[in-house]
């Protein structure tokens, strides 16, 4: 029998991160968004993390050390969760650096961002309301106004 393109289990997109410290994104991961820690860790012979990976919901995220061939580069995420106010604060307890406090945003969505011990920047989101293309200039153009006034 076959393998399937995409296996069980993934989707058509999975992050890969390239880390500083990736036992330190693992476990900031699993405590501020209660990743599912790798069951299989590939490890280099110097002991570093060579491949591993974590489940966040029904999505995994593809870990790596960066080492001479790869380095570290920081990535941007977006994670829906049920509830993005605790969540971002779960996230704060767990280590995370604040980037915005949670807000509710002009393309419907409650949003708030957190970076990781690597630097990766995690944005949260609670959707709240479906937008209509035309409706979403507008907020965007509003936004933006509103937004270059304060500075």
């Amino acid at each position: 029998m076959a393998a399937k393109p995409i296996p069980d289990g993934y989707h058509t997109v999975t992050p890969y991160l390239t880390v500083r410290g990736a036992a330190k994104v693992i476990d900031f991961l699993a405590q501020a968004f209660g990743a599912e820690r790798p069951t299989e860790t590939i490890k280099r012979p110097d002991g570093s993390i060579m491949h591993a990976q974590v489940k966040i919901g029904d999505s995994r995220v593809m870990i790596a050390e960066e080492n001479e061939m790869a380095k570290a580069a920081p990535a941007t995420l977006y994670l829906y969760v049920p509830n993005v106010d605790s969540a971002y604060q779960q996230a704060i307890k767990a280590g995370g650096k604040s980037i915005m406090e949670p807000m509710d945003m002009f393309y419907g969505d409650r949003s708030g961002g957190v970076k990781d011990p690597s630097g990766n920047s995690w944005f949260l989101a609670t959707h709240k309301e479906d937008v209509k293309p035309q409706e979403m200039q507008k907020r965007a153009e509003a936004f933006y106004k509103e937004k270059h006034k304060a500075a």
